[in-house]
């Protein structure tokens, strides 16, 4: 009985493996078709927002950590936008370099700009938290030291606030540091992967996250849902989905474009995707209780969607030893009988899944970036790399949280911002 069951279950693993990941690129990729057909084919030029007959006043919040290489660029661009009424706030976060130096002479030059000193570095969540506190206005756009918003971005944010039930919105990152094969790879991500899940899960509903580097809020949203929390280890996944338990939506507006910078070495993206990782895990178990007593019901797809990466993750990972040891001649059929190896076409129908994926994102991003089908064959194969690279973060991000002591507080560090 005993060997009967571990026979189907060692039988079921490489389907798992294969299948998950396929069903969910359809499944994204059908969501961001959607999203297209519905929304964005019909929309004017990303350069030429629609009128509004009332613009509402919008904060700008910056945080800032050992931003000294990126704050006057950032903040420049920040101050210079196509808006008619906002107004940008910096906080250092206790930097350790000139940031403080260089946002003081920033403050006697741009008209727009405020800027708050904190005594020492408390975490991203409370730097917010103090812009937020002190912004004049309702919407709160959030973006990091290193991102450069495009010029049109306020007004494509104002206009999806029109509707009074969205609480929260996620913009569209782009990639502007490609001079490395890592570069160009994200690019790829953010497009095929990243941007089509947002897109998709707009449609569905909800979404996972935002980006913490371009993201916004109403005051009102971020109020009923507790504000950031200082506890959490990725500030975007936590407030995202406290806002939409407290009954608001989140959306995804891909017009409201952010330039930003990204790691461009191995170590630097494994920290990130690892703190990525970690977040999520953490999340996972912070809304478990919420989940299971029926509490969030219109989160759960997107809950057990996440429990299965995960699950995947280490069966993934389960399975490429096996098939490692089986390769080299050290795990036998006698050792393990119910175990196989995949199918040879189950490989061609994954790079068929990955080519598709890719010209839809083509399909989908090509207003943002004209040049697009430059980056088609990273994109192409970044759906690989993505999955190879999340399977190992999810892997050492689990045990990690389950370890770590809940601090009262996080801190932070400037990341990898590529190479210089």
């Amino acid at each position: 009985m005993l060997q009967s069951f571990l026979d189907d279950f060692l039988l079921i693993l490489p389907q798992f493996c294969f299948g998950y990941p396929f069903v969910m690129a359809w499944y994204w990729m059908a969501g961001g078709i959607l999203f297209y057909v519905v929304r964005e084919r019909s929309m004017p030029p990303q350069d030429q927002p629609p009128p509004m007959e009332v613009w509402p006043p919008i904060t700008v919040i910056v945080p800032c950590y050992n931003e000294g290489e990126n704050a006057e660029e950032t903040l420049s661009v920040a101050t210079s936008l196509d808006y008619p009424d906002f107004e940008v706030i910096a906080v250092n976060d206790g930097s350790r370099d000139n940031t403080a130096e260089i946002l003081d002479a920033l403050v006697k030059r741009l008209p727009r700009l405020r800027v708050v000193h904190l005594a020492k570095n408390s975490g991203k969540a409370t730097a917010l938290n103090t812009g937020a506190l002190m912004a004049r206005n309702e919407i709160l756009v959030c973006i990091d030291g290193d991102a450069l918003l495009d010029r049109h971005a306020l007004r494509w944010i104002a206009r999806a606030f029109r509707r009074h039930n969205v609480g929260g919105l996620a913009g569209n990152p782009r990639i502007r540091n490609r001079t490395s094969i890592l570069g160009r790879l994200q690019v790829g991500e953010f497009s095929s992967i990243i941007g089509l899940i947002r897109r998709a899960q707009t449609m569905y509903g909800r979404l996972f996250t935002v980006s913490g580097v371009i993201c916004a809020f109403r005051k009102r949203a971020l109020q009923d849902a507790g504000w950031w929390s200082p506890r959490t280890l990725t500030d975007d996944v936590d407030i995202s989905w406290r806002v939409q338990l407290a009954g608001w939506r989140i959306v995804y507006e891909p017009n409201a474009i952010v330039w930003i910078l990204m790691p461009e070495t191995l170590m630097g993206l494994w920290r990130q995707r690892l703190r990525w990782a970690e977040g999520g895990s953490q999340m996972m178990l912070d809304f478990f209780w919420p989940i299971m007593r029926g509490k969030a019901l219109t989160m759960i797809p997107l809950y057990f969607n996440f429990v299965l990466s995960v699950v995947w993750s280490y069966v993934m990972l389960f399975s490429l030893g096996i098939g490692l040891l089986w390769t080299v001649g050290l795990a036998p059929p006698a050792f393990l009988p119910g175990f196989r190896l995949v199918p040879e076409w189950w490989g061609l129908t994954l790079t068929i899944t990955y080519f598709a994926q890719a010209l839809v994102s083509h399909l989908v991003e090509r207003r943002y970036e004209k040049d697009m089908l430059r980056s088609l064959y990273w994109i192409i194969w970044f759906p690989l790399a993505f999955w190879l690279l999340s399977t190992a973060t999810t892997v050492a991000a689990l045990p990690r949280v389950l370890m770590k002591p809940r601090s009262a507080r996080t801190t932070w560090v400037s990341p990898d911002r590529g190479l210089r």
